[in-house]
């Protein structure tokens, strides 16, 4: 493994300062379509992190569309069209960037749950189900909720038929991710668990009922519910 890789900070958030290094690498063709990301402790020792935090930059680079895990293989880089989006690297996450994130994700979530409950086919209201069920009593909702989190909302962005929404939930997950990791951070996690996945549960009815305002509703109140919980009060103008 190429040693240039820069050592972590135990201040960051990890997970994305691994994943953002990879992230740029593919971006700069450094890493391309078909490479074999280095092994779960390979990546441990050259970052100095546990293998829980490298499997957790995976599942984010895996959530941007950036790489496939084959069980019991390895992470690959993924081919790339020219119209997926790219935001801008190394952006702070400070109060103000989390204010205009919930202003983005507001109404292009509301929207896509709204058209997913109207376009949803059998295999994807399965493939929500089966995101549902992998967030109840995780054990380690850092790596696994958050994943099971990524993956209920790029779901919802497929079912929409639109493949814009898909590209655009996809560009901001690693932002959500930051909003997902100090939201657990915050309260009582066992409190923060319960919540999300209440939300997801009535966001999920919604579709599974083909009822696109009950699915809007839901959603917003979800939106509302994760921007309180990061400690974010403003107006959701509806």
């Amino acid at each position: 493994m190429n040693n240039d890789f820069e050592h972590l900070a135990r201040t960051e958030h990890l997970p994305t300062r691994i994943a953002t290094q990879f992230a740029k690498r593919i971006y700069d063709g450094v890493l391309k379509p078909g490479d074999k990301l280095p092994t779960e402790h390979e990546m441990s020792k050259t970052f100095g992190v546990s293998r829980t935090v490298v499997r957790e930059a995976i599942a984010q680079l895996r959530n941007e569309g950036l790489v496939e895990t084959r069980q019991g293989v390895g992470a690959f880089v993924v081919e790339r069209t020219s119209r997926q989006i790219r935001l801008e690297d190394g952006k702070k996450m400070d109060r103000h960037a989390f204010t205009d994130l919930y202003q983005l994700r507001v109404p292009l979530e509301m929207e896509a749950a709204a058209l997913a409950a109207v376009n949803h086919t059998d295999a994807q209201m399965e493939a929500l189900d089966a995101a549902m069920a992998r967030m109840p009593g995780v054990k380690d909702w850092g790596e696994s909720g958050v994943t099971a989190d990524l993956d209920f909302h790029r779901i919802i962005a497929e079912a929409t038929g639109n493949d814009y929404f898909v590209q655009f939930v996809v560009a901001i997950s690693e932002r959500i991710s930051h909003v997902i990791a100090i939201a657990r951070a915050e309260g009582p996690l066992e409190d923060v668990i319960s919540k999300t996945i209440s939300e997801h549960g009535d966001i999920c009815e919604a579709i599974r009922n083909r009822d696109a305002a009950g699915a809007r509703a839901a959603m917003l109140r979800h939106l509302q519910g994760s921007a309180q919980r990061v400690g974010l009060e403003f107006e959701f103008v509806e």
